[in-house]
């Protein structure tokens, strides 16, 4: 046998069991990139060595084969797997090899293409009868697939009977259509949420959720699963004459079925382009994982053409995302203290490169968490990066752990030079360190408080903060307002330039509104929203200090959780003497000196949430100029929400938002409504 014929089977072997362990029991042990490598390594030797390349390589089937506990089903017309681009040179190579394979007559120009988002789903092909569901199957191996049409059945916003609106359109003697059954994000975590509450398995991302419940053998479990479907292909009709891919899209949404939102079609190559990487910054504000988007020729005359070389279509494409999941080793996990005596853990990784960003650390979210994932130090782990979000180990590779690994065993005591006891206040999984001493909570309380949301102390960053609280220069937050040019120049890196301007940035935080003076106070479950409803509740902290449980529990906003923490937090000596000294130092603590006033009316009545960052307001300023106009300020999206305010990198809410189909508004649009209702 010859080096290369050893390295075919080598690979071939790896592939085939990597998607047994992908398609078939949901349950992967290496990321999306690692396997596309090994692929690409095979396909590149096969396309050189062409007379070594076999029926049954993974470069010539789709899939794996379907679970033996499933009927078998053969599809009307093979469903085929997409080749893959991971640059815009990629793609254009794409590009080259269709104009090169175009027949005599067709225009050059006439081309036309279709892009969409490629969902992180599970393939299903469904078939309708005269109108009637009467089969649904799994993508399995291309060929035969897996028969769940129990399961799809349950899934409530596919049609069981098309059309779903009488007279949209006259159903066809048989149409198979396909399509991506998916989980939401939101829905995908409130379900893990609830799985890791009963103490069930926790699905480690929402393709695998969505995989493991459509498989599930009993359909009644599959409809308690929040899955939804987006359709994306007719696969085979009868009865029906469709020309265009865009033709068949309009055609299934007709009879039904869900679409996409966010598809483009269009004759610009380069709109192609942008729209790609338009999504690729954006992908982070889908409600569904998205892994790239693909590119298809719209004309079916020219696809059926173009024709498919082993397993894969000419006519398509998928330009693949950065990766945003890895595997790597975790060799420690260490704990971090915050700014409320909270105790984190998070895993100290071996470096690894994730979406073109080299991630060394990832939370591990609690020690509950760790335990019910049984993450432990010295595995081989999966790791998350999405967008801005923290990275986070999302579970371990069992199979590759070492028999003699030992179960991680939670730290007892915090781990600063006083060793407090930890503790747990009622049924919250977290753990805190209770003494209000600890000079790891005093650091992160110091970050918070000039942070941008609270005091917003230009120029004083983590950095500062960390090196006043280790010097002794402040010991509670309070202290920063007694700090000296000459403590300053104490400090390493400080110049008389860079003193003063700390001290001048620490003498105009003096001066902010009441209600960021709470929020920096750093009370559990008190960020801004909760303290903007305080300070219009108190005319000051003093009143504020008084007020028992139940009086905060009247406050619309306010309840028993976030009022017994409020209450707690002013009856401790060590704060009340924080209050006294920002006192002295002539802090805002009372709304005489509230910068909010009601300026008019026009917005009263109705209701804002603000995410992202705004163009030239901060978050507190957004929320006061809301208020000064009569405006409402909730901290959550919900079906009573009249308007989202939306910057950039708006996150879930903004995903929510049009879940709900709630407003969506820029700045410029606030301003606008604000100068119309005046």
């Amino acid at each position: 046998m010859t080096d290369i014929q050893a390295r075919i089977n080598q690979l071939r072997d790896e592939l085939n069991y990597h998607l047994y362990r992908y398609h078939t029991l949901d349950d992967p042990v290496i990321s999306d990139v690692e396997y596309d490598k090994l692929f690409h390594e095979l396909r590149r030797i096969e396309e050189d060595q062409p007379e070594l390349i076999t029926p049954d390589s993974p470069t010539q089937r789709v899939g794996s084969e379907p679970l033996d506990s499933f009927e078998k089903v053969t599809h009307l017309l093979p469903m085929t797997s997409l080749g893959n681009a991971f640059d815009d040179t990629d793609v254009k190579n794409w590009l080259d090899r269709v104009i090169r394979r175009l027949p005599d007559w067709y225009d050059v120009n006439d081309l036309e293409f279709v892009v969409e988002p490629k969902i992180d789903g599970l393939a299903v092909a469904m078939v309708y009868e005269n109108g009637t569901l009467v089969q649904a199957a799994t993508r399995g191996n291309g060929r035969v697939g897996e028969n769940v049409t129990a399961n799809i059945r349950t899934i409530n916003v596919i049609p069981l009977s098309i059309p779903a609106e009488k007279e949209a359109v006259a159903p066809p003697e048989r149409i198979e259509i396909r399509g991506e059954v998916y989980m939401p994000l939101n829905a995908f975590n409130a379900f893990n949420q609830q799985q890791l509450q009963k103490g069930e398995r926790v699905y480690a991302n929402p393709r695998n959720s969505a995989a493991g419940s459509l498989r599930q053998l009993d359909s009644k479990i599959t409809a308690q699963r929040p899955l939804s479907f987006f359709a994306y292909a007719i696969g085979y009709v009868e009865g029906a004459e469709i020309r265009t891919h865009g033709e068949a899209l309009d055609y299934m949404q007709a009879l039904g079925h869900p679409l996409n939102p966010d598809i483009l079609r269009t004759k610009n190559f380069d709109e192609v382009l942008s729209f790609i990487h338009e999504w690729m910054e954006k992908r982070d504000q889908l409600d569904y994982d998205a892994d790239g988007a693909v590119i298809k020729i719209n004309d079916l005359t020219l696809q059926k053409y173009l024709g498919v070389v082993g397993n894969t279509p000419r006519w398509a494409i998928a330009y693949k995302f950065p990766a945003q999941e890895a595997t790597t080793k975790l060799l420690d996990i260490e704990v971090n203290v915050g700014r409320t005596g909270q105790v984190t853990p998070y895993a100290v990784l071996e470096p690894v490169n994730i979406g073109g960003v080299t991630v060394r650390q990832a939370t591990l979210h609690n020690f509950e968490d760790i335990a019910k994932k049984d993450i432990r130090e010295n595995d081989t782990v999966v790791v998350k990066r999405a967008g801005d979000v923290i990275p986070q180990v999302v579970k371990p590779i069992l199979d590759l752990r070492s028999d003699d690994s030992p179960a991680y065993d939670p730290p007892k005591h915090c781990p600063c030079e006083h060793q407090t006891p930890l503790v747990q206040f009622g049924d919250e999984v977290a753990w805190f360190c209770t003494n209000a001493l600890c000079p790891a909570q005093l650091i992160r309380q110091i970050e918070y408080f000039v942070s941008r949301p609270a005091l917003n102390i230009e120029g004083f960053g983590s950095k500062i903060g960390e090196q006043v609280a280790t010097a002794n220069l402040v010991r509670d937050i309070a202290d920063i307002y007694f700090l000296t040019r000459e403590q300053l120049l104490s400090l390493e890196g400080f110049a008389e330039k860079k003193a003063d301007k700390i001290l001048a940035a620490i003498e105009i935080s003096k001066q902010k509104p009441f209600d960021r003076v709470i929020t920096g106070l750093g009370i559990r479950y008190v960020g801004s929203v909760v303290a903007m409803f305080l300070t219009q509740a108190f005319s000051d902290i003093f009143a504020m200090q008084k007020v028992t449980q139940a009086e905060l529990e009247t406050i619309d906003g306010i309840g028993p959780r976030i009022a017994e923490s409020i209450v707690e937090w002013f009856s401790q000596p060590t704060n009340q003497a924080v209050i006294l000294k920002l006192q002295k130092a002539g802090v805002t603590l009372n709304q005489s000196t509230q910068t909010i006033k009601n300026e008019s009316q026009a917005l009263a009545g109705l209701t804002f949430v603000v995410t992202g960052t705004l163009p030239t307001l901060n978050r507190s300023e957004a929320k006061s100029l809301i208020e000064q106009h009569g405006g409402k300020i909730t901290g959550s999206v919900s079906k009573k929400t009249d308007y989202l305010l939306a910057g950039e990198k708006a996150g879930s809410k903004l995903s929510k938002a049009q879940s709900l189909n709630v407003s969506v508004i820029t700045e410029e649009a606030l301003n606008a409504l604000i100068t119309k209702g005046s």
